[in-house]
C-alpha cells in the first residue's frame, strides 16, 4: 500500500488550500483516513480524520470551522480542505490510513495508523 499526499504550497494568511491523499495497492472499506501535521521543531499532531464507511469526522480544536476533511471511496482518496489559513498552520502535512474500524478515539492517535504517506509542505506567510 502506498499513500501519496499532494497539494501543499506557499500561501498567504487567509488563503485556502486543498490537500489530496491517494491510496494505491488496496481498496479500503473500513477504518479511516487521517491527516496529521508536524510544525517545524515540534511533534507530529492530529489534524482531522474521517471514517471510510459512515464518513464520521474528527477534528483538532485548532482547525475546527476552518478545515474540512472528506473522502471519495470510489477513488480510494481523502482530502483536506483548508480555509482561513494562519501562519501557525505551517507544517509538513501527512496523510495516513487505519484499515480497521475502531473506537473514535483511536483515529486521533498517530500510533494506531497502519499506513503513512510522505508529507506535503504547507507554508503560510503572514
Amino acid at each position: 500500500v502506498q499513500l501519496q499526499a499532494s497539494g501543499g504550497g506557499l500561501v498567504q494568511a487567509g488563503d485556502s488550500l486543498t490537500l489530496s491523499c491517494a491510496a494505491y495497492g488496496r481498496t479500503f472499506s473500513s477504518g479511516a483516513v487521517g491527516w496529521f501535521r508536524q510544525p517545524p521543531g515540534s511533534e507530529r499532531e492530529f489534524v482531522a480524520a474521517i471514517t471510510w464507511t459512515r464518513g464520521t469526522t474528527y477534528y483538532a480544536d485548532s482547525v475546527k470551522g476552518r478545515f474540512t476533511i472528506s473522502r471519495d471511496n470510489a477513488k480510494n482518496a481523502g482530502y483536506l480542505e483548508m480555509t482561513s489559513l494562519k501562519p501557525e498552520d505551517t507544517a509538513l502535512y501527512f496523510c495516513a490510513v487505519q484499515e480497521n474500524a475502531r473506537a473514535g478515539s483511536y483515529y486521533l492517535r498517530s500510533s494506531k495508523y497502519d499506513y503513512w504517506g510522505r508529507g506535503t509542505q504547507v507554508t503560510v506567510s503572514s
